[in-house]
């Protein structure tokens, strides 16, 4: 009996795992393919740029339980220094690049050291307060181009040498940077830190009384998050060519909300698949019913919060451990 108990949990944890890995290899080849099968470069682009942005969220809501209303600061924020420095200062992209995602994670640093220790609602509001603000340094600031934004950011040639000006160069390097960040979100998940993360979302008191220094942990995560949300925004200026005051607006951070939540928060496709969602309707939509797209795109939303209360991934999740659960249940009872 413990043998045959102990070899279907086995059985349905080696079939979940095998589920997920071809998953993941299927959504790979998707993106690899791409261009060839149809798909606007463009628009893939700019989704798995909002799909790194809300991975990045995801770090720090799904994982540590901490709600940000302003991911929006660290995302426009990158974008406009991407901008600036490889339009006025003529960088390469890559360093470009770098100093949008060092700036997004020093702002964090700074937000992080204000807010993380508050909890709950005033954590939320403090985040926002001061994203507010960058949203007012970047209105009013010189080289930000005011309402006007940035516009015209050249792709140039990577490390000086490749260019990116076609459409494929620069989605094929859009990918590798999502796929290598993704890695990167899942090994932080998995790792030690990760483990410490989950304790303090689930138990923050239990996780002090073992002793861990919570706050360094929190403002780790925190850190993390805001330099990936950076990152995503410094690819979207890379991608579009411009950074505009819509990108560090409070709305860009209930968008990011909107798809974590769609998705599944906690979950690694989630994210990915809450962006996938809400970028296309606004795609598709746009021409059609103009303004009425957010209308649409909430309407939506809370439908998906009635019918999924763990989102449209999480769901899925939960009910294939469900049937695992009765697999196990059902063949312990026949042995």
């Amino acid at each position: 009996m413990t043998e045959a108990a102990n070899t279907v949990p086995m059985t349905q944890v080696a079939k979940y795992k095998n589920i997920t890995r071809i998953t993941y290899i299927a959504l790979l080849a998707l993106m690899l393919a791409a261009p060839v099968i149809g798909l606007y470069p463009v628009f893939v682009m700019k989704l798995l740029c909002f799909a790194l942005f809300a991975c990045a969220f995801n770090l720090l809501l799904g994982y540590t339980g901490l709600l940000s209303f302003g991911h929006a600061a660290f995302f426009g924020s990158a974008a406009y220094v991407t901008g600036w420095f490889i339009k006025s200062q003529s960088w390469t992209p890559e360093l470009g690049i770098l100093a949008g995602t060092v700036a997004a994670g020093l702002i964090g640093l700074v937000v992080g050291l204000v807010a993380i220790r508050r909890q709950g609602i005033y954590f939320a509001m403090i985040t926002l307060a001061i994203a507010q603000m960058v949203f007012f340094v970047c209105l009013q600031a010189p080289f930000t181009g005011g309402e006007d934004g940035l516009q015209g950011v050249p792709r140039g040639k990577l490390f000086g040498v490749f260019s990116l000006e076609s459409d494929a160069a620069l989605y094929y390097f859009v990918v590798a940077i999502f796929v290598l960040c993704f890695l990167f979100i899942s090994r932080i998940v998995n790792s030690p830190f990760g483990q410490v993360l989950k304790m303090i979302r689930e138990n923050e008191p239990r996780a002090i009384s073992l002793g861990y220094q919570v706050d360094r942990y929190k403002l780790l995560a925190f850190v993390l998050s805001a330099a990936l949300a950076g990152l995503a925004g410094s690819l979207k200026t890379l991608v579009m060519g411009f950074a505009s005051l819509s990108d560090v607006h409070w709305s860009m951070s209930g968008e990011v909300i909107l798809m974590t939540l769609l998705g599944g928060v906690g979950t690694f496709l989630g994210p990915v698949f809450g962006a996938g969602v809400v970028i296309s309707l606004q795609n598709v939509l746009a021409d059609k019913v103009g303004s009425w797209v957010t209308v649409i795109i909430g309407a939506i939303f809370v439908v998906c919060v009635l019918a999924f209360r763990k989102g449209v991934v999480g769901e899925l999740q939960a009910y294939l451990e469900r049937r695992r659960a009765a697999a196990k249940l059902a063949k312990e009872s026949g042995a």
